[in-house]
């Protein structure tokens, strides 16, 4: 019985990790996601306060690694995008 929560804390702070604009508001809510699911992952061994510890920190890095990798892709598609633009300049 202590799996359907599990299950739906886990598919619900993923689903939160990708929401903001910001490095600081992606990485607060991965932070605030992990601690959630770090606590119920936790509170089947009896350790709530530890895996509310390390959710949060897992979930802060993860969301950071990810707002690097969303930045890095957009600055790839506007360069993209720029490169377009000049060439169909040039060749007019």
């Amino acid at each position: 019985m202590k799996t359907i929560p599990l299950f739906f804390s886990i598919i619900f702070s993923s689903a939160l990790v990708g929401c903001g604009t910001t490095t600081a508001s992606r990485t607060t809510t991965g932070a605030a996601a992990g601690a959630a699911t770090g606590a119920a992952i936790g509170s089947l061994s009896a350790n709530a306060g530890r895996g509310a510890l390390i959710g949060a920190g897992v979930g802060a890095l993860g969301s950071f690694a990810y707002d690097q990798h969303e930045k890095e892709l957009q600055q790839q598609r506007d360069r993209e995008a720029w490169q377009a633009q000049r060439n169909q300049q040039l060749y007019r």
